[in-house]
């Protein structure tokens, strides 16, 4: 295994169930030996709903999404050319098709018990990848973490030019018009405010993933610090240990040295004696 394989894994799973399945896999690998992996695995982040839901698109590769990656190609090779017809032909498809694979996107989280809130964020991806060829090679990765945006220039979609032309409103449309658009204002706020409420909620999972990250590397610093305390105590009375056996050592050598001298003293003594009282027994035979 190697961090595509487990990136491709875990970016799979829906991401309440991504971070205990990542520290699970990162514990393992690291376990089999591979401390390197484990860490780089470790600092993957959880994606958001959105991005997760690209990421399920992208991983089915349906004909939609592919021909809209394709078309972001035509799109940009027509704006680096500069063919007008080209570019103005590609935008009118841009549009219609943009909100087609968001569509997708929406109800494939939707069947998977994910409800997008809003489709803002999915279109801003969808775009970012039409416009923009990295955006583009992320999202075929599927291992988006947050939504994308592209904040370049680049062609715009084509706004939709074939709708009839709307009939001048009298009074009474005039006012239904204006409760419509009170309505659809109302309905605006609300997703607002819903897709605030969902940005909170993943953003306070994001923080608590770095909490817990956190706690977990003060964890482990606590305990290699204790163990190096520990290491550096032990280490210390070896070295005593050390200076009092060489001092002892010494001290024994001192007194092998001098009870070698005194041997030494002691066996010329005893031979002294001995040539002596060998003279005296060969002198006493003669006179004898």
């Amino acid at each position: 295994m190697d961090l595509n394989d487990a990136a491709d894994t875990l970016y799979a799973l829906p991401p309440a169930e991504f971070t205990a399945a990542r520290d699970a896999l990162a514990k393992e690998v690291k376990a089999a030996g591979n401390a390197t992996l484990a860490r780089d695995i470790g600092k993957l982040r959880r994606p958001t709903v959105v991005a997760w839901a690209v990421n399920q698109l992208a991983r089915q590769n349906p004909p939609e999404l592919a021909e809209l990656l394709t078309l972001g190609e035509d799109l940009r090779r027509a704006w680096q050319d500069q063919d007008a017809k080209t570019l103005t032909a590609l935008s009118a498809r841009r549009t219609p098709l943009t909100a087609r694979v968001a569509r997708l996107i929406a109800d494939l989280a939707a069947s998977s018990g994910q409800r997008l809130t809003t489709l803002t964020e999915v279109e801003q991806t969808l775009d970012a990848a039409v416009v923009d060829a990295e955006a583009a090679t992320q999202v075929r990765q599927a291992t988006l973490t947050t939504a994308l945006a592209y904040s370049g220039f680049a062609p715009a979609p084509a706004p939709v030019t074939d709708r009839p032309r709307a009939a001048r409103p009298t009074g009474r449309t005039k006012a239904a018009d204006l409760e419509a658009q009170r309505e659809r204002r109302v309905r605006e706020l609300a997703e607002a405010a819903a897709a605030a409420e969902r940005e909170v909620a993943e953003s306070e999972a994001i923080h608590a993933d770095w909490a817990r990250e956190l706690a977990q590397a003060v964890q482990e610093r606590d305990r290699r610090a204790a163990k190096v305390t520990a290491l550096e105590t032990k280490l210390a009375e070896l070295e005593a240990k050390l200076t009092d056996a060489r001092a002892k050592h010494a001290m024994a050598t001192k007194r092998a040295d001098a009870a070698q001298r005194d041997e030494s003293r002691a066996r010329r003594t005893a031979e002294a004696a001995r040539a002596r009282a060998d003279t005296a027994a060969s002198k006493m035979a003669r006179d004898t």
